[in-house]
């Protein structure tokens, strides 16, 4: 059985420190999260863990600033 490769999509997300943003990236404040996606945004971050994609509103490549800029990424 063979699976197409789009059904193989990550399920989760993790968060990356970076120095800097560019121009063109979507970046939102801690404060903008909803409180669910606050909630795993701060687990993520304290508990450096992924995050479930369905857990939260977060998109692949913005920035949320928090005591530091954090890059959603999938994994």
């Amino acid at each position: 059985m063979h699976m197409a490769a789009s059904t193989l999509q990550s399920r989760s997300l993790t968060l990356e420190r970076v120095e800097s943003v560019e121009r063109n990236t979507t970046v939102r404040h801690v404060d903008q999260l909803d409180s669910e996606t606050l909630a795993a945004f701060y687990g993520a971050v304290t508990g450096d863990r992924a995050v479930p994609i369905t857990a939260t509103d977060l998109e692949p490549g913005e920035v949320i600033v928090f005591t530091d800029y954090y890059r959603v990424k999938r994994v």
